[in-house]
């Protein structure tokens, strides 16, 4: 955390006021209706070989770009468009966080709540050409977040991804996996329907506040021998790779909201005093008093 603290002086972003992870209470998130998310081409292999990476703080897939010539053809990689997002936001890699122990890990919390696992699938706009524009830009990002939850039973969702961690136990290391596979494979029995939304930050230097957070309120399972595998990794210091998540950074009055689905349709009408997409509140608005039945 002490490491954390100094992340401003470098990157002066960290110290800004719309930073991520947040604490999410589903109390306090303002009911929308808003489409679904659109999950293109999930269902589609992924273009292999797709490289994991133990990059120090985290473990990382790469996922490679098409040629010129495959895009000719048709191939494209898969998108993401619906709920907040007014373009398409194109894949660029996932990365997990996780913790020491079971009750902790994730980055956001859902009412007070840690899991020992959260996933983050990356996605750039593509109204910009690469990565590094998108982070100039308040757009520039779309981030799907995922809770994991440890189960009994062996889950298979993560396994292509799990069960070759021990080849990158060392900092800097990476492999070719032996086998591409969908995001909908480790999505697997997921609700996408609910989800919160907010606008934030990356989670990691730069920080750059080009995020809009997609965190999904259904749990993936994930196995105690998966999780012992993310644990068995080796940082940058070659101790444990673990607890590698950003502690919770304040609102200064963002708002949060959440999806309205036909499995919460009842929400007490919120008078909404501010435009659709307000994403930071007013002074006018702080006595709003935003309820709704669970």
């Amino acid at each position: 955390a002490s490491d954390q603290r100094r992340w401003a002086v470098l990157h002066p972003a960290c110290g800004g006021r719309q930073q991520s992870p947040i604490a999410i209470a589903a109390r306090q998130a303002i009911p929308i209706s808003i489409p679904a998310m659109e999950l293109i081409g999930y269902q589609n292999p992924l273009p292999g070989p797709l490289t994991v990476t133990n990059n120090g703080h985290s473990v990382a897939l790469t996922i490679p770009k098409y040629s010129s010539e495959e895009e000719k053809k048709g191939f494209r990689l898969p998108y993401i468009f619906g709920g907040p997002l007014d373009n398409e936001y194109e894949i660029e890699g996932l990365h997990f966080h996780w913790g020491d122990k079971n009750n902790r890990g994730s980055e956001h919390t859902l009412n007070d709540m840690r899991l020992p696992l959260e996933m983050h699938i990356i996605h750039r706009n593509k109204k910009y050409r690469s990565l590094a524009e998108a982070l100039q830009h308040p757009d520039g990002l779309c981030v799907l977040a995922f809770f994991y939850q440890v189960v009994e039973f062996d889950a298979k969702l993560l396994a292509p991804i799990a069960k070759n961690l021990s080849s990158v136990e060392n900092f800097n290391t990476s492999m070719q996996l032996p086998h591409t596979f969908s995001l909908t494979s480790i999505l697997s029995g997921l609700d996408s329907e609910r989800f919160y939304t907010y606008k934030g930050s990356l989670t990691t230097p730069p920080c750059a506040e080009a995020v809009t957070w997609v965190v999904f309120s259904d749990y993936l399972p994930i196995s105690v021998f998966q999780m012992d595998n993310f644990r068995g990794l080796l940082s940058n210091l070659n101790l444990p790779l673990v607890d590698n998540f950003r502690q919770l950074q304040p609102l200064f009055g963002r708002r949060v909201f959440v999806r309205i689905t036909s499995k919460n349709p009842k929400f007490k009408k919120t008078k909404l005093h501010y435009s659709k997409w307000d994403w930071v509140g007013h002074k006018k608005a702080e006595n709003d008093v935003v309820e709704f039945d669970e």
